[in-house]
């Protein structure tokens, strides 16, 4: 008895800090998104992306603990700590503390898209409602407490459940397709677009964008690798997955970007959107196909969103997390298939409902969410601060005080 109670115990702890790394691994990846924006946004504008992401996060913390886990998953820690600590060792804090890194990167992705011209406060309040309410609603249905309502219905009509092993839709399309209401009802930075005329706007930092894009992709190892959720549910086959994809985005994007550092450094995450859903099922020849799609989709979709469409979205974040999110929801169902080297298990239909039912839920919230603020209190800076810069106009310093003495 006492030998099963000393077995049980070591597995338990095993298992707090193998989720406990992995949530590190993650949160470190919101120093990633911080990088990413401030090496594409200009010079002016690089504090607010450093303050913007940080506040977001510390929110989202609260607002997650409180009311979004909850929601989520069923488990509430406003009791005493000897009653949350449980006989697990504190799993479930641990599990939140993991599944936290993921809601946040909600108002992160959106970050990105917004920048330069959005307000602080209404952003921060605009991401509490995300992580606190709209992401852990969509979470219940997809992984948490409500899951067998969605979930029974996609294998009515697919033959068998949506997969997102790691969040490419839950996370990654819910962020990006979000963004794309704020982003349009925003509009586009002040000269980017004169006269019907494309004038793209210089980005601040080439080595501050890479060093994002990398510090992400390390993380990343931790965002699918981790999402097993404890030890013996481990799999080398997410780790091999998650590496072919990336470094086939990264060739997809050297090609087609021609040697675009920004495409190149995006292409990475691109094909790391992309494996998140099935990198437990997949082969990972078939992964670097999806990567190097998903980079393909990121190039082209760019150019489509900015050229095209006209839709100022500064670092891209519709196709790079809506569009290719999207496309990892359904990459899942066709290549998880056993025919193409995968585990099987999966329907292309069921992996085409779940994606699309995530568009439709993120866009609805996103159109009420910014459709209510920018009505009410507004969310877009004015004209003079624009100019002068969010820095100094939100956060009365720039990102080198010094050169403003005298």
């Amino acid at each position: 008895m006492e030998t099963m109670s000393t077995v049980t115990g070591l597995k338990n702890s095993g298992d707090v800090l193998f989720l406990m790394l992995g949530a590190v691994l993650v949160f470190a990846m919101h120093a990633g998104f911080a990088f990413l924006e401030v090496g594409s946004v200009r010079k002016k504008n690089q504090v607010n992306a450093f303050v913007k992401i940080l506040t977001d996060w510390s929110v989202s913390t609260i607002v997650y603990f409180i009311v979004g886990f909850p929601i989520a998953y069923g488990i509430s820690f406003l009791k005493p700590a000897e009653e949350i600590m449980g006989k697990a060792q504190g799993y479930d804090l641990v599990h939140y503390f993991f599944l936290l890194c993921f809601a946040a990167c909600i108002p992160a992705i959106i970050s990105g898209g917004i920048a330069e011209r959005a307000k602080f406060w209404p952003q921060v309040v605009a991401g509490s409602l995300f992580v606190g309410i709209s992401y852990p609603l969509f979470e219940s249905f997809i992984w948490g407490k409500n899951s067998s309502l969605l979930q029974g219905f996609f294998k009515t009509i697919g033959g068998a459940e949506f997969h997102d092993y790691a969040g490419s839709v839950v996370v990654h399309s819910i962020g990006g397709w979000i963004a794309l209401p704020a982003v349009i009802i925003l509009g586009p930075r002040a000269g980017r677009y004169v006269q019907g005329k494309s004038h793209p706007l210089p980005i601040s930092s080439i080595p501050f964008l890479a060093l994002g894009s990398w510090i992400l992709a390390v993380g990343w190892f931790g965002f699918n690798v981790m999402s097993a959720g404890s030890l013996d549910k481990i799999s080398g086959l997410v780790a091999v997955n998650s590496l072919m994809a990336m470094v086939g985005g990264v060739l997809a994007a050297l090609v087609a970007g021609k040697n675009d550092p920004g495409f190149v450094h995006n292409g990475a995450l691109a094909g790391l959107i992309a494996v998140c859903a099935g990198s437990d099922i997949m082969h990972p020849l078939a992964s670097f196909v999806v990567g190097c799609i998903a980079s393909l989709i990121f190039v082209y979709g760019f150019h489509f969103e900015q050229e095209v469409l006209k839709i100022d979205d500064v670092l891209g974040v519709w196709p790079l997390h809506g569009v290719i999110g999207s496309w990892g929801g359904i990459a899942a169902g066709i290549f998880g298939q056993k025919a193409l080297g995968g585990m099987g298990g999966v329907t292309v239909i069921s992996q085409i409902a779940g994606s699309l039912a995530g568009i439709i839920f993120a866009l609805a919230s996103g159109f009420i969410v910014y459709g209510i603020l920018g009505k009410t209190v507004g969310i877009r800076l004015s004209k003079e601060q624009e100019y002068l810069g969010a820095d100094l106009a939100i956060h009365n310093v720039g990102a080198n005080p010094e050169e403003h003495i005298g």
